[in-house]
């Protein structure tokens, strides 16, 4: 089977397509909520998420390709004060846990806003 000049350009064109494909990155913010993506083949444990140095949460558990997904205002400081969405952006995100391995994980997310 001879295969013609146009379903070659097609095959080209699927194939940069998947090539190009845009992967999200493992850290967003988003509606007031943060949004964890554990995008590794292994667990994670003991993860705590922290927005602009003060405010934590976290989770047990993170399985991996999981997805964490916390409103912002569940976030609190060590005193009890919540992250209060209509006073406050976000600016850092910091996520710290352990894989299956016993490996540290760290991600960082920083707005480019500029605001601070």
């Amino acid at each position: 089977m001879r295969t013609t000049p146009y379903r070659r350009l097609a095959l080209a064109g699927v194939m940069l397509a998947a090539a190009c494909s845009f992967r999200p990155a493992p850290i967003s913010v988003s509606e007031n909520m943060v949004i964890v993506e554990n995008q590794s083949r292994r667990d994670w444990r003991n993860v705590v998420v922290t927005v602009n140095d003060h405010f934590r949460g976290g989770a047990a558990v993170l399985s991996a390709g999981g997805r964490l997904t916390a409103p912002l205002s569940q976030f609190q400081t060590g005193f009890g004060q919540r992250f209060d969405i209509s006073r406050q952006h976000v600016f850092k995100v910091e996520v710290v846990a352990t894989d299956s391995s016993g490996e540290p994980v760290t991600l960082r997310f920083e707005s480019r806003s500029g605001k601070r």
